[in-house]
């Protein structure tokens, strides 16, 4: 049988109903030289019997154990020379894999990844919101990118193996992604941004959903890179600009904390909320032209909030949480001395 160029893997826990809709558009645009891997991370809503129904090659795994080591089982067993990571709960389009296979016909580039789209499949505004944000951070970023991401990007396999994949201790998703694009920028990689690949997000969220996700599976572990030496890139929703705003949102809670003893310091406070929103303004317009006016005057609250939880995940992340948890003890040590072993059956 001859080996595929490509092998797409799909980590997923309880996402049946997401694979139904998911699974036809990427075996189909997939290509006939592309393996289509599940990789099931302990489901029991029947995730593996959809994925099987559809055709795809399914990897069984009893216990959950995260989507970073699920995706690290897939790649020990994919024969392509490149892994397409795709999300359980994301729909490609149909040049989604043939965009992110062509940015790797370029030797220099070992990873490329895309986007959300502007369409989510959830309306509710807080999912529209949140994909929106993530659709205009990486519409607008570098396309020489510092970091990966996993919901829909590529990377050849040997420099995969090599970094040694994500980082097993993620048993969440969470900075997995990011922290193994690290690992490939400092190995002397090319990492490409290709905002033209976009999929299609399915998941609906709720405000206490993201909220909680922005301070425990990003602002936490972002934290925790840069207290380990890793600094935060100057690009995707780190720029100057986001920067300045997320202070100008941290300076506005200290005032409006000591407003108790000064109620002009109130004033103050929203003043920075005022300046904030207004450094924000590009991202407000754009969700304006994809929801309405109403629903921008409720995105640039979920921005403060967004800013608010990021700001607070940080602090507690690079404050408060245990030191000895930066690289677990129970992750393998590769001869670096620090980042994790993937070992692989050739």
């Amino acid at each position: 049988m001859k080996e595929p160029a490509c092998s797409i893997i799909v980590p997923v826990r309880d996402g049946a109903a997401f694979l139904a809709e998911s699974l036809p558009p990427l075996l189909a645009s997939a290509g006939e030289d592309a393996e289509v891997i599940v990789c099931d991370d302990g489901s029991r809503d029947g995730s593996a019997r959809v994925a099987a129904a559809h055709g795809a090659r399914v990897l069984p795994h009893e216990v959950p154990t995260g989507p970073a080591a699920a995706r690290n089982r897939g790649a020990r067993v994919a024969r392509g020379r490149i892994l397409v990571f795709v999300d359980a709960d994301v729909r490609v389009h149909a040049d989604t894999i043939p965009l992110l296979r062509r940015e790797l016909e370029d030797p220099e580039v070992v990873a490329a990844f895309g986007s959300y789209d502007d369409a989510p499949s959830a309306r509710s505004w807080p999912s529209l919101y949140k994909n929106l944000a993530h659709h205009f951070v990486h519409q607008r970023s570098r396309r020489e990118a510092s970091t990966f991401w996993a919901g829909g990007g590529a990377v050849r396999r040997d420099a995969f193996l090599a970094a040694g994949g994500f980082d097993p201790a993620y048993g969440r998703p969470s900075v997995e992604d990011v922290e193994l694009g690290y690992r490939l920028r400092a190995a002397g990689h090319r990492i490409r941004l290709v905002p033209e690949a976009q999929v299609t997000h399915l998941k609906r969220w709720t405000l206490a959903g993201w909220l909680a996700s922005d301070f425990r599976d990003r602002a936490v572990p972002w934290a925790r890179l840069v207290r380990g030496g890793r600094g935060l890139p100057a690009d995707l929703n780190f720029t100057t600009g986001d920067r300045a705003a997320s202070g100008l949102v941290g300076l506005a809670l200290l005032l409006a904390a000591a407003s108790a003893w000064r109620a002009w310091l109130l004033l103050a406070a929203v003043s920075c909320l005022a300046i904030a929103a207004f450094l924000d303004r590009s991202f407000l317009a754009f969700a304006a032209s994809r929801g309405s006016p109403a629903f921008a005057v409720a995105a640039s609250a979920m921005q403060l909030l967004h800013r608010a939880a990021g700001l607070a995940g940080f602090a507690y992340g690079f404050l408060f949480v245990n030191r000895r948890t930066d690289v677990p003890e129970s992750n393998e040590r590769g001869l670096d001395g620090g980042r994790p072993r993937l070992e692989v059956n050739e």
